[in-house]
């Protein structure tokens, strides 16, 4: 009744300017509502007795950051996997903050996230343009996580804040400062506490000199390209976003073995054999998930891509694609922080090394094997962590079309074109990522699985967080 009344009124219409009498109804029946609402304790952000809210928005805003936010990936130096991974994180929570003041059946995950114990707040008497703020947020923190960004892309980022600031603006002048103003706040705010994760400016250290791998056989070896030191080999003392995904038990791999009659040595020579017999449509698929970092937006953001087809597919108004990207983005984070730790506890060889050395010394895989440790294939482990987000937002039986690399040149080296692929499931999307690893000829099975367990416990693990009231 109280929804209908609103609605009569046109007290929930975007950009609507009302008599002071209809608004002074609006706010009072707004108080009523949320004085019999239940108080969550682990929400520091009331919702503002307003009448617009993020849900009067389109999810233009979150469209359009994230699409800036790839390019930076792919076009700023030193953007590794696990590095880009941790910018998505941050950019997500950023908007979703932004945001989450004018969404009153979700709450902040301040207090729910390590080391986040406060952020800027809203004024409740206050009204706000919640697209003027993700705005806002979007640009302070990725200014801040691409310091390192080209002069041409700080000048990109400008020009968008000011090209949406211009489109979602209002006749109230104050509001649209106010509003700005509490994005950017949150923005900086979120950025000074990634500093503290020890990943800040990781760009810079990719393969630090400090590092010395081992050479006892069995363990990581440099592979076909180059790499003496393996990429990111601290990356897994980095502080999660989660204290529960930081506290889960290590997974353990298959001792290893040079046995013939052994389950090791069966795991790789399945990918060899495998890798000697690729179908058309096989090679396709390994090329697609591919993501190679010199060619693409890396791994994660292939994953955050899939995030923004999800908003666009539903139609999800600003509110529901700043909790998709939050969501997504905090979990490709939390799965390259824990993989990572996992890689680097084990060191496990590559089927390049071990094929090599035990099957066919001449053997080079249809992918090039990337230059750190196999055990968990951290395509499995961040797929099946964004999968199992994005499930629990849209369902079992989401369906969508991936066009990530649509318009890309053909690789020719490989006879594969980039043709959109389609999927019935989010699932389905994280079991072909991690599927296409073996068919590169990269990752044995136990990587495969393996990571995607710890995927969808990273996942499960951020979808028990508190979103909701």
């Amino acid at each position: 009744m109280l929804k209908q009344l609103l609605n009569n009124s046109g007290l929930i219409r975007t950009h609507l300017v009302a008599p002071l009498k209809i608004v002074l109804l609006g706010v009072g029946l707004f108080s009523v509502l949320q004085a019999c609402r239940s108080t969550n304790g682990t929400d520091p952000v009331a919702p503002q007795t307003q009448t617009n809210r993020a849900a009067d928005y389109s999810n233009d805003v979150a469209l359009q950051w994230s699409d800036m936010h790839l390019r930076l990936v792919r076009n700023s130096p030193g953007f590794t996997p696990p590095v880009a991974a941790r910018t998505f994180g941050y950019a997500g929570l950023a908007m979703y903050e932004a945001v989450v003041p004018g969404m009153p059946n979700n709450v902040s995950m301040v207090r729910q996230l390590q080391g986040l114990t406060a952020l800027p707040q809203t004024t409740p008497s206050q009204t706000y343009n919640w697209a003027l703020s993700a705005n806002a947020a979007q640009a302070e923190v990725l200014r801040g996580l691409f310091a390192n960004a080209t002069a041409a892309y700080k000048t990109r980022v400008d020009s968008l804040e000011q090209a949406l600031f211009n489109q979602f603006k209002t006749t109230d002048q104050e509001q649209n400062t106010r509003s700005a103003d509490f994005g950017k706040r949150i923005g900086a705010a979120v950025f000074e506490w990634s500093k503290t994760d020890g990943g800040h400016e990781g760009y810079s250290r990719n393969f630090p000199t400090s590092f010395i791998p081992s050479t006892d056989p069995g363990l990581w070896r440099p592979t076909e390209n180059g790499r003496t030191i393996p990429m990111q080999p601290y990356w897994g003392q980095n502080r999660t976003m989660l204290a529960s995904t930081q506290a889960m038990t290590m997974p353990v791999p298959l001792a290893i073995s040079t046995q013939v009659t052994s389950t090791y040595f069966a795991q790789y020579l399945e990918v060899y054999t495998k890798n000697k017999s690729l179908t058309q449509e096989e090679k396709e698929i390994a090329v697609w998930w591919s993501d190679d970092p010199s060619e693409t937006f890396t791994p994660p953001g292939h994953s955050y891509n899939i995030a923004r087809i999800t908003a666009r597919t539903a139609k999800a108004d600003l509110g529901k694609a700043a909790e998709t990207l939050a969501r997504v983005g905090i979990a490709v984070s939390d799965a390259f922080v824990r993989c990572w730790k996992c890689k680097y506890l084990y060191n496990n060889e590559r089927p390049y090394t071990y094929v090599r050395r035990t099957i066919d010394p001449t053997w080079v895989p249809f992918w090039p094997a990337p230059p750190f440790p196999g055990f968990p294939s951290g395509h499995s482990t961040q797929s099946a962590a964004m999968a199992t987000v994005l499930t629990d937002l849209y369902g079992t039986t989401f369906a969508l079309t991936d066009d990530s690399h649509v318009g890309r040149v053909r690789d020719a080296a490989r006879n594969t074109d980039f043709k959109p692929r389609y999927y019935r499931s989010f699932w389905e999307t994280a079991e072909e990522s991690g599927w296409s690893r073996i068919l590169g000829g990269i990752h044995t099975r136990q990587d495969n699985d393996t990571g995607l367990r710890e995927g969808r416990a990273i996942g499960q693990n951020i979808n028990e967080l508190t979103w909701k009231r």
